[in-house]
Protein backbone atom coordinates (compact mmCIF):
# COMPACT_ATOMS: atom_id res chain seq x y z
CA UNK A 1 0.00 0.00 0.00
CA UNK A 2 1.50 3.58 -0.99
CA UNK A 3 0.73 6.12 1.85
CA UNK A 4 1.14 9.84 -0.14
CA UNK A 5 1.24 13.37 1.32
CA UNK A 6 -1.91 14.63 2.83
CA UNK A 7 -3.19 17.65 1.04
CA UNK A 8 -0.30 20.74 0.84
CA UNK A 9 0.97 21.01 4.20
CA UNK A 10 3.29 18.97 6.12
CA UNK A 11 3.08 15.40 5.75
CA UNK A 12 0.74 13.60 8.36
CA UNK A 13 2.49 11.64 10.60
CA UNK A 14 1.20 7.92 9.02
CA UNK A 15 3.49 9.24 5.64
CA UNK A 16 6.41 10.02 7.95
CA UNK A 17 6.63 6.77 9.08
CA UNK A 18 5.66 5.20 6.06
CA UNK A 19 8.99 7.60 4.64
CA UNK A 20 11.15 5.70 7.34
CA UNK A 21 10.05 2.49 6.38
CA UNK A 22 11.21 2.87 2.49
CA UNK A 23 14.41 4.46 3.85
CA UNK A 24 15.11 1.20 5.94
CA UNK A 25 14.54 -0.81 2.87
CA UNK A 26 16.58 1.16 1.18
CA UNK A 27 19.84 0.62 3.92
CA UNK A 28 19.39 -2.78 3.88
CA UNK A 29 20.07 -2.90 0.09
CA UNK A 30 23.13 -0.75 0.93
CA UNK A 31 24.26 -3.76 3.76
CA UNK A 32 22.08 -2.52 6.67
CA UNK A 33 23.47 -0.52 9.58
CA UNK A 34 27.23 -0.89 9.72
CA UNK A 35 28.78 -1.08 13.11
CA UNK A 36 31.50 1.59 13.83
CA UNK A 37 34.48 -0.36 13.29
CA UNK A 38 33.38 -1.18 10.02
CA UNK A 39 32.10 2.52 9.20
CA UNK A 40 33.77 4.77 11.79
CA UNK A 41 33.33 8.30 9.67
CA UNK A 42 29.53 7.53 9.72
CA UNK A 43 29.32 7.50 13.47
CA UNK A 44 31.84 9.91 13.98
CA UNK A 45 29.67 12.11 12.07
CA UNK A 46 26.42 11.39 14.50
CA UNK A 47 28.29 11.40 17.56
CA UNK A 48 29.47 15.12 16.86
CA UNK A 49 25.91 15.95 16.39
CA UNK A 50 24.15 14.03 18.97
CA UNK A 51 26.70 15.35 21.42
CA UNK A 52 26.07 18.68 21.19
CA UNK A 53 22.31 18.47 20.39
CA UNK A 54 21.55 16.71 23.01
CA UNK A 55 23.74 18.48 25.97
CA UNK A 56 22.82 21.77 24.39
CA UNK A 57 19.12 20.83 24.66
CA UNK A 58 19.90 20.74 28.45
CA UNK A 59 21.45 23.92 28.74
CA UNK A 60 25.02 23.89 27.43
CA UNK A 61 26.58 26.01 25.25
CA UNK A 62 29.11 25.10 23.29
CA UNK A 63 28.18 25.59 19.64
CA UNK A 64 29.13 22.19 17.00
CA UNK A 65 32.50 23.33 16.29
CA UNK A 66 33.55 23.53 19.53
CA UNK A 67 32.62 19.88 20.09
CA UNK A 68 34.02 18.72 17.22
CA UNK A 69 37.34 20.32 18.33
CA UNK A 70 36.82 18.72 21.91
CA UNK A 71 35.95 15.53 20.69
CA UNK A 72 38.24 14.90 17.88
CA UNK A 73 41.28 16.67 19.36
CA UNK A 74 40.58 16.78 23.10
CA UNK A 75 41.13 20.28 23.63
CA UNK A 76 38.94 22.90 24.52
CA UNK A 77 37.89 26.00 22.56
CA UNK A 78 37.09 29.44 23.80
CA UNK A 79 36.28 30.51 27.49
CA UNK A 80 33.33 28.05 28.66
CA UNK A 81 33.15 26.75 32.21
CA UNK A 82 34.57 23.31 32.67
CA UNK A 83 31.86 21.67 33.83
CA UNK A 84 30.34 22.36 30.03
CA UNK A 85 33.07 20.46 28.96
CA UNK A 86 32.12 17.50 31.11
CA UNK A 87 28.94 17.18 29.94
CA UNK A 88 29.93 16.88 26.36
CA UNK A 89 33.11 14.48 27.14
CA UNK A 90 30.53 12.56 29.59
CA UNK A 91 27.76 12.55 27.13
CA UNK A 92 30.08 11.25 24.16
CA UNK A 93 31.64 8.74 26.19
CA UNK A 94 27.91 7.30 26.82
CA UNK A 95 27.34 7.54 23.40
CA UNK A 96 30.40 5.87 21.92
CA UNK A 97 28.98 2.72 23.95
CA UNK A 98 25.52 2.85 22.52
CA UNK A 99 27.09 3.13 19.12
CA UNK A 100 28.69 -0.02 20.13
CA UNK A 101 25.88 -2.28 20.28
CA UNK A 102 24.28 -1.38 16.87
CA UNK A 103 23.53 -4.37 14.67
CA UNK A 104 23.11 -5.55 11.20
CA UNK A 105 19.46 -6.52 9.55
CA UNK A 106 20.37 -10.60 10.13
CA UNK A 107 20.21 -9.64 13.78
CA UNK A 108 18.09 -6.62 13.94
CA UNK A 109 14.36 -8.15 14.57
CA UNK A 110 12.37 -7.06 17.53
CA UNK A 111 12.78 -9.56 19.34
CA UNK A 112 12.00 -7.95 23.00
CA UNK A 113 13.45 -10.33 25.38
CA UNK A 114 16.83 -8.82 26.81
CA UNK A 115 16.91 -5.47 24.45
CA UNK A 116 17.96 -3.75 27.22
CA UNK A 117 18.93 -4.57 30.93
CA UNK A 118 18.51 -2.39 34.33
CA UNK A 119 22.31 -1.95 34.88
CA UNK A 120 22.85 -0.91 31.08
CA UNK A 121 20.49 1.86 32.24
CA UNK A 122 22.39 2.23 35.35
CA UNK A 123 25.61 2.44 33.24
CA UNK A 124 24.30 4.82 30.84
CA UNK A 125 23.90 7.04 33.11
CA UNK A 126 27.30 6.94 34.96
CA UNK A 127 28.92 7.29 31.82
CA UNK A 128 26.75 10.43 30.75
CA UNK A 129 27.12 12.35 33.87
CA UNK A 130 30.11 10.98 35.77
CA UNK A 131 32.99 13.15 34.14
CA UNK A 132 30.83 16.37 35.06
CA UNK A 133 29.48 15.12 38.37
CA UNK A 134 32.52 14.38 39.55
CA UNK A 135 33.45 18.31 39.63
CA UNK A 136 30.21 19.95 39.83
CA UNK A 137 27.26 17.89 41.42
CA UNK A 138 23.80 18.61 41.52
CA UNK A 139 23.11 21.06 44.67
CA UNK A 140 19.60 21.85 44.64
CA UNK A 141 19.17 20.30 46.92
CA UNK A 142 22.93 18.63 47.82
CA UNK A 143 23.29 15.72 46.39
CA UNK A 144 23.02 12.74 48.59
CA UNK A 145 25.84 10.00 49.39
CA UNK A 146 23.54 7.38 47.79
CA UNK A 147 22.67 9.31 44.80
CA UNK A 148 25.87 9.16 42.96
CA UNK A 149 26.24 8.74 38.83
CA UNK A 150 24.65 5.10 38.04
CA UNK A 151 22.19 5.29 41.07
CA UNK A 152 18.51 5.89 41.49
CA UNK A 153 17.38 8.66 43.44
CA UNK A 154 16.54 8.54 47.01
CA UNK A 155 14.25 11.46 47.31
CA UNK A 156 11.12 12.48 45.81
CA UNK A 157 10.34 15.18 43.16
CA UNK A 158 7.92 18.21 43.15
CA UNK A 159 5.83 18.15 40.00
CA UNK A 160 7.03 19.76 36.75
CA UNK A 161 5.65 22.67 35.62
CA UNK A 162 3.63 21.17 32.90
CA UNK A 163 1.63 19.12 35.96
CA UNK A 164 3.37 15.43 35.43
CA UNK A 165 4.68 14.03 39.06
CA UNK A 166 7.28 11.49 38.88
CA UNK A 167 6.81 8.57 41.59
CA UNK A 168 8.00 8.90 44.95
CA UNK A 169 11.55 7.97 45.14
CA UNK A 170 10.57 4.11 46.81
CA UNK A 171 8.47 3.15 43.81
CA UNK A 172 11.51 3.82 41.30
CA UNK A 173 12.46 0.00 41.16
CA UNK A 174 9.63 -1.25 40.76
CA UNK A 175 8.40 0.82 37.97
CA UNK A 176 11.62 0.28 35.88
CA UNK A 177 10.92 -3.43 36.65
CA UNK A 178 7.44 -2.81 34.60
CA UNK A 179 8.90 -0.40 31.92
CA UNK A 180 11.29 -3.38 31.24
CA UNK A 181 8.23 -5.69 30.54
CA UNK A 182 7.09 -3.11 28.29
CA UNK A 183 10.24 -3.16 26.28
CA UNK A 184 10.18 -7.08 26.02
CA UNK A 185 6.75 -7.13 25.40
CA UNK A 186 7.72 -5.24 22.22
CA UNK A 187 4.90 -3.03 19.99
CA UNK A 188 1.84 -3.87 20.05
CA UNK A 189 -0.54 -5.08 17.33
CA UNK A 190 -0.29 -3.21 14.39
CA UNK A 191 1.95 -0.66 16.35
CA UNK A 192 5.01 1.24 14.77
CA UNK A 193 7.77 0.13 16.40
CA UNK A 194 8.64 4.28 16.11
CA UNK A 195 5.13 4.30 18.14
CA UNK A 196 6.12 1.69 20.73
CA UNK A 197 10.13 3.36 21.26
CA UNK A 198 8.54 7.07 22.05
CA UNK A 199 5.83 5.64 24.43
CA UNK A 200 9.01 4.05 26.04
CA UNK A 201 11.11 6.88 25.83
CA UNK A 202 7.93 9.11 27.63
CA UNK A 203 7.81 6.42 29.83
CA UNK A 204 11.44 6.04 31.61
CA UNK A 205 11.11 10.25 31.37
CA UNK A 206 8.04 9.74 33.75
CA UNK A 207 9.79 7.33 35.94
CA UNK A 208 12.51 10.01 36.22
CA UNK A 209 14.90 7.64 38.21
CA UNK A 210 17.96 9.67 38.58
CA UNK A 211 18.40 12.69 40.30
CA UNK A 212 19.55 14.46 37.22
CA UNK A 213 20.51 13.83 34.03
CA UNK A 214 17.35 11.79 33.06
CA UNK A 215 16.98 14.09 29.82
CA UNK A 216 20.27 13.02 28.62
CA UNK A 217 19.93 9.28 30.19
CA UNK A 218 16.62 8.63 28.22
CA UNK A 219 17.49 9.85 24.91
CA UNK A 220 20.88 7.51 25.22
CA UNK A 221 18.53 4.74 26.06
CA UNK A 222 16.53 5.35 23.19
CA UNK A 223 19.04 5.46 21.17
CA UNK A 224 20.68 2.16 22.28
CA UNK A 225 16.85 0.30 21.79
CA UNK A 226 16.84 1.95 18.07
CA UNK A 227 20.57 0.57 17.37
CA UNK A 228 19.89 -2.61 18.60
CA UNK A 229 16.66 -2.97 16.45
CA UNK A 230 18.90 -1.83 13.20
CA UNK A 231 17.54 1.62 13.06
CA UNK A 232 20.27 4.59 12.97
CA UNK A 233 20.07 7.24 16.33
CA UNK A 234 17.65 9.97 15.90
CA UNK A 235 19.30 13.24 17.41
CA UNK A 236 16.99 15.82 18.95
CA UNK A 237 17.99 18.91 17.75
CA UNK A 238 18.17 21.99 20.08
CA UNK A 239 16.43 24.19 17.41
CA UNK A 240 13.48 21.71 18.25
CA UNK A 241 13.55 21.69 22.18
CA UNK A 242 10.67 23.35 21.97
CA UNK A 243 8.43 20.61 19.72
CA UNK A 244 10.27 18.10 21.67
CA UNK A 245 8.76 19.58 24.60
CA UNK A 246 5.59 19.87 23.90
CA UNK A 247 5.44 16.08 22.29
CA UNK A 248 6.21 14.93 25.50
CA UNK A 249 3.74 16.78 26.88
CA UNK A 250 1.37 15.07 24.60
CA UNK A 251 2.85 11.83 25.38
CA UNK A 252 2.49 12.04 29.10
CA UNK A 253 -1.80 12.17 28.06
CA UNK A 254 -1.52 9.13 26.36
CA UNK A 255 -0.72 10.91 23.09
CA UNK A 256 2.49 9.43 22.03
CA UNK A 257 1.76 10.31 18.14
CA UNK A 258 3.65 13.91 17.86
CA UNK A 259 6.73 12.36 19.83
CA UNK A 260 6.71 9.40 17.65
CA UNK A 261 6.84 11.61 14.26
CA UNK A 262 9.44 13.28 15.97
CA UNK A 263 11.44 10.75 16.49
CA UNK A 264 10.82 9.03 12.82
CA UNK A 265 11.90 12.29 11.21
CA UNK A 266 15.45 12.44 13.28
CA UNK A 267 15.51 8.42 12.30
CA UNK A 268 14.89 9.60 8.38
CA UNK A 269 17.71 12.55 8.74
CA UNK A 270 19.99 10.13 10.15
CA UNK A 271 19.43 7.98 7.09
CA UNK A 272 19.62 10.60 4.57
CA UNK A 273 22.26 12.62 5.68
CA UNK A 274 24.95 9.92 7.48
CA UNK A 275 23.96 6.65 6.36
CA UNK A 276 22.79 6.35 2.78
CA UNK A 277 25.14 8.71 0.97
CA UNK A 278 27.94 7.13 2.60
CA UNK A 279 27.15 3.70 2.17
CA UNK A 280 25.88 4.00 -1.33
CA UNK A 281 28.94 5.25 -3.10
CA UNK A 282 28.96 7.60 -6.33
CA UNK A 283 26.62 5.03 -8.92
CA UNK A 284 23.69 3.56 -6.88
CA UNK A 285 20.73 4.59 -6.88
CA UNK A 286 19.44 7.06 -3.80
CA UNK A 287 16.21 9.10 -2.87
CA UNK A 288 16.62 12.65 -3.73
CA UNK A 289 16.37 13.75 0.18
CA UNK A 290 19.48 12.05 0.60
CA UNK A 291 21.42 13.75 -2.41
CA UNK A 292 20.91 17.16 -1.02
CA UNK A 293 23.76 19.85 -1.65
CA UNK A 294 24.66 23.14 -0.60
CA UNK A 295 22.37 25.17 -2.97
CA UNK A 296 20.50 21.83 -3.62
CA UNK A 297 17.39 21.06 -2.14
CA UNK A 298 15.29 18.52 -2.34
CA UNK A 299 12.42 20.42 -4.11
CA UNK A 300 15.02 22.37 -6.75
CA UNK A 301 16.45 18.27 -7.13
CA UNK A 302 13.10 16.98 -7.76
CA UNK A 303 11.82 20.09 -10.76
CA UNK A 304 14.98 19.06 -12.15
CA UNK A 305 14.50 15.57 -12.65
CA UNK A 306 10.46 16.63 -13.82
CA UNK A 307 12.25 18.78 -16.37
CA UNK A 308 14.99 16.18 -17.45
CA UNK A 309 18.00 18.65 -16.59
CA UNK A 310 19.13 16.11 -13.56
CA UNK A 311 19.68 12.45 -14.48
CA UNK A 312 16.84 10.27 -12.53
CA UNK A 313 14.35 7.68 -12.57
CA UNK A 314 11.33 6.76 -10.21
CA UNK A 315 11.12 3.40 -8.38
CA UNK A 316 8.60 1.27 -7.55
CA UNK A 317 7.06 3.57 -4.51
CA UNK A 318 7.20 6.85 -7.26
CA UNK A 319 10.10 8.05 -6.10
CA UNK A 320 12.95 9.82 -7.73
CA UNK A 321 15.85 8.38 -7.62
CA UNK A 322 19.56 9.73 -8.56
CA UNK A 323 23.09 9.20 -7.61
CA UNK A 324 25.92 11.14 -5.95
CA UNK A 325 27.69 11.32 -9.88
CA UNK A 326 24.50 12.21 -11.44
CA UNK A 327 24.24 15.20 -8.60
CA UNK A 328 27.83 16.01 -9.17
CA UNK A 329 28.01 16.30 -13.33
CA UNK A 330 24.23 18.24 -12.93
CA UNK A 331 25.98 20.78 -10.48
CA UNK A 332 28.73 21.22 -12.68
CA UNK A 333 27.02 21.56 -15.49
CA UNK A 334 24.59 24.66 -13.57
CA UNK A 335 27.97 25.77 -12.72
CA UNK A 336 28.95 26.60 -16.80
CA UNK A 337 25.23 27.84 -17.24
CA UNK A 338 23.86 25.10 -19.61
CA UNK A 339 22.03 21.96 -17.35
CA UNK A 340 22.51 19.18 -19.46
CA UNK A 341 19.38 17.11 -20.53
CA UNK A 342 19.17 13.72 -19.72
CA UNK A 343 19.42 11.14 -22.20
CA UNK A 344 16.13 9.39 -23.54
CA UNK A 345 15.15 6.28 -21.73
Amino acid sequence: MTITKSGRGRPSRAYVLAQVDIGMQDLARAGGLPSPTENEQIWRDIWFEEAHHSTAIEGNTLVLKEVRTLLAEGRSVGNKELCEYLDVQGYARAAEWVYSQAVGPGDAAWEGRGRISRTELREIHRLAVGLSWDVCPPDHPPLDSRERAGSWRVHDIAAFADGMVPPPWTEIDARVSDWLAAIDAGPGEGEHILAHLARMHNGFERIHPFRDGNGRAGRLVLNLLLVRAGYPPTVVRKAGRTRYLLAMRRADRDDPGPLAELIARGVKESLDRFLLPNLAGPVKLLPLSALERPGLTVRGLRSAAEKGTLRAQRDGAGRWMSSARWIDEYRAARRMGRPPKAPEA
